[in-house]
């Protein structure tokens, strides 16, 4: 009968190396939520918070240990117990990357999950005014959609409401690259009319870059100016493309008086 020859000690192989990491894992999840149950611990979450700081600490460094054992789920719970631990202790800014960061996980194992805790972070960030932050994680919802969860309906609503909240921060080149995700997949699923008021839009931008470049070829500021302004009466252009038109406008306007 063939009987397999045992590995050497000295030499573990990566599965014996993901055990270790796994264990250790588990030992701090354990270590942490000691700290949590100890005597005195609810004085010390209505005082001091110093047995909450410790404990998340703790299950961070689970996390880690899970994430090198290649055990998503384990890690992405464990950084989901820190992430509700700095609720409870009123740090929403570290409970918001904690959700972010069990997300990352799960996005590996349970996608699910993942949207869960993206949505979490999201509420936290709408509610700080962070607007930015919120839509770059609406973003990263709908590529779950899109990848994992293959529910195109859902991808399209969350890149439309990424794109706007980056309308509402004026940050219109990316408005636009979510909007052409929701026209992509609204004339997949047959919304036609949607997608075609979408690519309209798109095409408002491409006049106006050819008229610029009509009336700059023409020396012509007033014209230059009119068009600018025509686009923005219906869509805001974002602070960057507004500093660089009248850097442009600035140089026609000089050239003129040479």
């Amino acid at each position: 009968m063939y009987s397999q020859r045992p590995e050497s000690r000295s030499s573990p192989n990566y599965s014996s190396m993901d055990e270790a990491n796994e264990k250790k894992g588990n030992d701090f999840i354990q270590e942490a939520r000691k700290k949590l149950n100890s005597k005195g611990f609810l004085g010390g979450l209505f005082g001091s918070s110093s047995k909450v700081d410790e404990a998340v600490e703790l299950l961070g460094r689970a996390a880690n240990c899970f994430k090198m054992a290649k055990k998503w789920s384990a890690a992405g719970s464990a950084f989901l117990e820190a992430a509700k631990l700095h609720l409870d202790n009123g740090s929403r800014h570290d409970a918001a990357t904690m959700f972010v960061d069990a997300a990352t996980c799960y996005k590996k194992s349970e996608p699910n999950e993942a949207v869960n805790c993206l949505l979490k972070a999201i509420e936290i960030y709408t509610d700080m005014g962070r607007f930015t932050s919120a839509a770059r994680h609406h973003i990263s919802i709908a590529e779950i959609y899109e990848t994992d969860l293959c529910d195109l309906e859902k991808a399209m609503q969350h890149y439309e409401q990424a794109a706007d909240y980056y309308k509402g921060e004026e940050s219109t080149s990316s408005a636009n690259k979510a909007m052409l995700k929701v026209a992509q997949y609204a004339a997949q699923m047959d919304k036609f009319e949607k997608a075609i008021s979408i690519y309209e839009n798109d095409s408002r931008e491409n006049k106006l870059i050819k008229t610029l470049i009509e009336n700059m070829e023409e020396n012509n500021v007033e014209g230059f100016s009119e068009a600018i302004k025509e686009y923005d009466t219906i869509s805001r252009l974002d602070p960057w493309y507004t500093n660089m038109l009248l850097k442009v406008k600035k140089g026609m306007s000089e050239s003129e008086l040479c």
